[in-house]
């Protein structure tokens, strides 16, 4: 995935990122791909506002709180249930449901989301759908 930085220091913003999630998933439209599940690949990257919401010239550093950030095992454990709550038949249905995941933190400012399938083409990576979405 192209590194797109979506961090800011003007706006006190930083850069959270998952990459290269490997999950099998019931996904597609197809008949075939209703009986039995296929490997996705997941990325996801995240522009947060610092934990105040303020224009610093510079964010507190050192302050190691969780509370302070956005977890990234907890996006990652709720991309699981997403994937396996059940089928989903295209790659961009489930691209919004992780992107809308991903807003429900008021910090999350922008989210891109890239979901590829696998093994669809034996002369291909993958083949998927990249979206972005912001929180307004």
């Amino acid at each position: 995935m192209e590194q797109t930085r979506l961090a800011d220091a003007a706006r006190a913003t930083r850069h959270m990122f998952i990459r290269d999630l490997v999950l099998n998933a019931s996904i597609g439209v197809h008949k075939h791909e209703h009986d039995v599940s296929q490997r996705i690949r997941i990325n996801l990257d995240l522009a947060i506002l610092d934990d105040s919401g303020a224009k610093l010239s510079r964010p507190a550093v050192g302050h190691d709180d969780l509370a302070r950030v956005v977890d990234y095992e907890a996006i990652v454990n709720r991309t699981r249930a997403i994937v396996a709550a059940g089928h989903v038949q295209l790659v961009e249905t489930l691209a919004e449901r992780l992107a809308a995941s991903c807003l429900t933190d008021p910090r999350v400012v922008l989210v891109r989301v890239r979901v590829e399938k696998l093994d669809v083409f034996a002369d291909a990576a993958s083949a998927g759908v990249e979206i972005e979405r912001r929180n307004c």
